[in-house]
């Protein structure tokens, strides 16, 4: 396992649309394996490929307290949502920058797991809005788009700054 690149807000490439992954086989498990690594030393609870500049369908999650229930969704579609709720939302290509999204309250997604066989979930609360997070980087969308023009600005303007005082 290695750790990958983790790509930041606003480079161009996480609006880029994923593909869906043709075949679940060693590079797509060792992929998975690459991310859930990057994703727990980073630390975060989601991670989607595009984050990590591969633009295939993957995303690997785990929102437990003791980082010991990864999930993983290969082609994630998700099939219903119902209500409407609203959470702080943070991501590993947006480093420091919170603010409050809404989301479906409750999904049923389904997805190819490591092995290529399809599961349907039902997830609330946080995992659903992991789920729809990372979906959305799949779809080559950042969760700061849900924010007005100005609190977009701000944030490149703040992340700009961090790194030009980092180099």
């Amino acid at each position: 396992m290695s750790r990958l690149n983790i790509i930041n807000y606003p480079d161009r490439r996480l609006y880029t649309i994923a593909k869906p992954v043709a075949e679940v086989d060693a590079r797509i498990r060792k992929l998975v394996a690459d991310m859930a690594e990057t994703m727990y030393a980073a630390p975060g609870i989601g991670l989607a490929a595009t984050q990590v500049d591969v633009h295939e369908q993957v995303i690997v999650i785990d929102t437990s307290e003791t980082r010991s229930d990864l999930r993983v969704f290969i082609n994630p579609q998700i099939l219903k949502a119902e209500g409407s709720s609203v959470h702080e939302e943070g991501c590993l290509s947006v480093p420091g920058i919170y603010d409050r999204i809404t989301r479906a309250e409750r999904i049923t997604v389904s997805a190819l797991n490591t092995e290529g066989e399809t599961f349907t979930l039902d997830a609330d609360d946080l995992l659903a809005v992991c789920i729809q997070h990372e979906i959305d980087h799949l779809k080559g969308k950042v969760f700061v788009d849900y924010l007005s023009p100005l609190k977009q600005a701000r944030i490149k303007n703040k992340l700009k700054k961090h790194l030009r005082e980092t180099m």
